[in-house]
């Protein structure tokens, strides 16, 4: 390939040229610079990087690397606003998460975006779908102009914005809709659903299929990957893995494909709500029909009956499934099925998932995954209190519970943490404490 055709890591790779990005994601995985450029070359791993964004610190994806975590925000047309979004763009951030999704549908949504990517450090990835409905307005019963003008649009536009992955529900096809119609939910996704009633309104196949070489070309250009959506994902345990959802997949594998011989990234987004025993079945199908793309999954949530506790119903899933393949967790939180999450609902859906991406790598002996263990481990036989703060995922989580109960044993409300005991056991029968004198 010409020096001067090369735009996208995937073409770079593919030229065996290494590039500073690759450089980057190496040394962070502590892996062999080669390793990391034969896998953006097979199309196992991806480095969402718009040239666009100068503010970015690149990271891989893919399913021999760290297992790696989104957190979605954004606005809705109901409530938060671009200072909102930020402070839970910074929790997400702070807490671990990889990339960070815009999924704003409100007001003043170009502003926002803009002010995300120029202030995030991470990879950005929006749905471009959202932009293009607001476009046409925020009535019930408003037109989408889904006209390739308008929709190649709103791609171009957040491209030059500097996003680095787009959503795109480009698998779903007519012959798909008998099946979402005999479901439970149906359709859940916003993208699917709406691209849905365009197809059987109209009897027209889905525009993001049809302009999906246009699509392409732009995302060449900029180096965007495309994250090919589930429009067509089970929202409910009822509708796993069904004829519906297995035949997209198998139509993201063709386009997965298409993608790569054009020289765009690509990874494939996977089910929301699976039974835990699915699981390992859906990471496996997703390698066969996708080519081993990286596959960037919704959870997947295990039960339907704890809103409330989707991080935890999900984070749950999330392990599994990362521990048999997936490359990216998008993360759930409390909030899930109830309302637009705030910045601790943020908090507490990336920590859940840091907990199920490390649980996976350990299990996958992702290497070094374990040292942060060990290290605790020491820790606590020493009973060094403020390295074991230092080393959880969460350290003002871990240290104001030890202070909480601190004051609660003091009489004087102090929180001495000099202690060789803890207040669940005291010394007596501290089983560390006592085991030093065997």
């Amino acid at each position: 390939m010409n020096a001067n055709a090369l735009s996208t890591q995937l073409d770079f790779a593919r030229a065996g040229k290494v590039t500073p990005q690759m450089e980057s994601v190496a040394r962070a995985e502590g892996r062999a610079v080669e390793f990391i450029r034969e896998g953006v070359a097979a199309g196992r791993i991806v480095i969402p990087a718009n040239h666009g964004h100068k503010s970015l610190q690149p990271m891989g994806i893919g399913r021999e690397l760290k297992t790696k975590l989104n957190a979605n925000i954004g606005t809705s047309p109901t409530s938060s606003c671009i200072a909102k979004e930020l402070e839970k763009l910074d929790a997400a951030v702070k807490y671990g998460a990889d990339t960070v999704m815009d999924l704003s549908t409100g007001d003043h949504l170009e502003e926002t975006r803009r002010s995300i990517v120029e202030h995030s450090t991470v990879p950005i990835g929006t749905v471009p779908i959202y932009e293009l409905v607001a476009r046409s307005g925020q009535g019930d019963d408003d037109e989408i102009d889904f006209s390739r003008e308008a929709v190649m649009a709103v791609i171009r536009d957040q491209a030059a914005q500097g996003v680095d992955y787009m959503t795109m529900h480009c698998g779903i096809r007519p012959s798909m809709l008998p099946a979402a119609r005999r479901r439970k939910l149906r359709i859940v996704s916003r993208g699917g659903a709406l691209i849905a009633r365009y197809m059987a309104r109209t009897g027209k196949d889905n525009p993001y299929f049809e302009y999906f070489d246009d699509i392409l070309a732009v995302c060449h250009e900029y180096d965007i990957t495309i994250s090919l959506g589930d429009g067509l994902r089970p929202g409910c345990l009822a509708d796993a893995s069904d004829e519906a959802q297995f035949a997209e997949l198998a139509q993201l594998g063709e386009l997965a494909l298409r993608a790569q011989q054009a020289g765009v990234q690509v990874m494939i987004e996977g089910p929301g709500h699976i039974p835990l025993d699915q699981v390992e079945m859906n990471m496996r199908l997703e390698r066969q029909l996708c080519h081993d793309a990286p596959f960037y999954v919704l959870g997947p949530v295990t039960m339907d009956c704890a809103p409330g506790y989707d991080h935890i119903t999900s984070a749950i899933g999330a392990a599994v499934g990362a521990w048999h393949g997936a490359a990216m967790l998008c993360y759930v939180t409390p909030k899930e099925h109830i309302g637009l999450p705030n910045a601790e609902d943020v908090h507490q859906g990336v920590i859940a998932y840091k907990i199920a991406a490390h649980v996976a790598d350990i299990a996958k002996h992702v290497p070094h995954a374990m040292d942060q263990d060990n290290a605790i481990s020491d820790a606590r036989a020493d009973f060094d209190w403020n390295r074991q703060f230092e080393l959880a995922l969460d350290p003002e989580k871990a240290r104001s519970m030890r202070e909480e109960a601190l004051r609660e044993r003091n009489q004087d409300g102090s929180t001495t943490n000099h202690e060789h005991f803890c207040t669940m056991c005291g010394a007596k029968f501290c089983s560390l404490r006592v085991s030093k004198d065997i």
